[in-house]
């Protein structure tokens, strides 16, 4: 009866002991050697299990450190088998701590990071226009934008065509040649359009064209390998797809006019966008602007280096100057044509706001990203905190987004 009425609503049956579907990671710290009560760790904890008991998520990961320690390591769910759409036959895989998730949008954060690197070491001047380097981009009058442009999602061309078969996204030539011939909506950088996929193709053209590498070979060599990372990749190896977690559209449809909206930034229906990503073929290509894997504690890591100014385990990934110039903010808040949410961005990295922005109240000078609006990475300067928290749920008007929100707001409080 349980499993019938969760399927008619889309969601996961999450009538579970919790205890027995949590995992915890042996490298948590004593919350108190950090100056944070053990009561602040345990109240961030219920959080998740009650964002988790809304039954849009069947699997949350979550890693936060705290002063550049680990305070939770974590995980709770299944990886597989108790999804919505799942036959309720199927074994069920619980979730691990350790378990490699799909950041989508999340993992532009990176690759904006990669182009900063790349102008770090004066192979790119993000001022200058992507025709520069790629002559053949200055098709319909897009010779003047910039990279800059692209990383602040002002560079013309938030999306792929309208009548694009989703399938068509892993044919890189075939993708470039589009955006070439595409139309821009304007090459001044004076309309903010998030752009959900496509800038992610043109930094792949621009790392091969300036290094001679793909951006694959450049992110483990600059930052996967240097962090010792075992996932972080665009796509995930054969081999370590085991655990991966699949993920799954939850809860209703959006109704008219979210609906559109979401297409509009996805160019995919949540449905769509779940199914293909959960495809082999998903996780053997290379998108920079969605498919990088990697776990919580990973992510976490990588946003610790930020706040850290660079620097990670003595090796200093990136400069400090180029860490600043990554997120400091390029303007106000601004209406922003594909999401419909004034919103403030740094070149590549999604900014907080005071008195309440994307990272929670107060929170101006925190930086990151979210991922498919379920996904938040980010890194708090003043808080001296790094989190991220990864769900396998894809649900926008739900009832679990203020569950979501006060999650967010007691990892502010720590």
């Amino acid at each position: 009866m349980l499993d019938t009425l969760c399927k008619s609503l889309n969601l996961s049956n999450t009538n579970y002991d919790l205890s027995q579907i949590t995992h915890v990671q042996s490298d948590e710290v004593d919350p108190l050697n950090i100056g944070v009560s053990s009561a602040s760790k345990e109240k961030v904890w219920r959080s998740v299990e009650q964002l988790y008991k809304t039954g849009t998520q069947p699997a949350i990961t979550v890693c936060i450190r705290k002063r550049g320690k680990v305070l939770i390591n974590r995980s709770i769910g299944h990886a597989h088998g108790n999804g919505p759409s799942d036959d309720k036959r199927m074994v069920k895989s619980l979730a691990t701590a350790d378990m490699p998730v799909c950041l989508y949008s999340a993992s532009k954060a990176v690759t904006a990071i990669l182009m900063h690197k790349l102008a770090e070491q004066g192979a790119v001047n993000l001022d200058d226009t992507v025709s520069y380097y790629l002559p053949e981009f200055n098709r319909k009058g897009k010779g003047n934008i910039t990279l800059q442009q692209i990383l602040s999602h002002r560079g013309g061309i938030p999306a792929l065509p309208k009548n694009l078969e989703l399938e068509e996204i892993f044919d890189e030539d075939h993708i470039w040649e589009l955006l070439c011939n595409s139309k821009p909506i304007t090459v001044d950088g004076s309309k903010l359009a998030y752009h959900a996929i496509t800038g992610g193709f043109v930094f792949q053209r621009i790392i091969q064209k300036a290094m001679g590498v793909s951006i694959q070979e450049y992110l483990d060599q600059h930052i996967r390998q240097p962090m010792n990372m075992k996932h972080f990749t665009y796509g995930l190896p054969k081999d370590q797809r085991e655990n991966v977690a699949s993920n799954y559209a939850t809860a209703p449809n959006p109704p008219f006019p979210l609906s559109n909206v979401i297409k509009r930034a996805l160019g995919a229906s949540f449905p769509d966008a779940a199914n293909l990503s959960n495809q082999p073929q998903w996780m053997d290509s290379c998108l920079p602007a969605a498919n990088l894997y990697g776990t919580a504690e990973e992510i976490s890591r990588f946003y610790q280096m930020l706040l850290n100014k660079g620097e990670w385990n003595g090796q200093q990934i990136l400069q400090p100057e180029t860490v600043k110039r990554a997120t400091t903010a390029g303007n106000k808040f601004t209406f922003d044509r594909t999401l419909m949410l004034p919103m403030r961005y740094s070149q590549g990295l999604m900014l907080g706001a005071n008195p309440v922005g994307m990272w929670g109240a107060n929170t101006r000078n925190a930086f990151g990203h979210i991922g498919l609006i379920n996904k938040m990475c980010w890194a708090d300067p003043d808080r001296e905190l790094s989190a991220a928290i990864l769900t396998t749920g894809l649900a926008l008007a739900s009832h679990h987004i203020p569950y979501l929100m006060k999650l967010v707001h007691d990892v502010n409080k720590l």
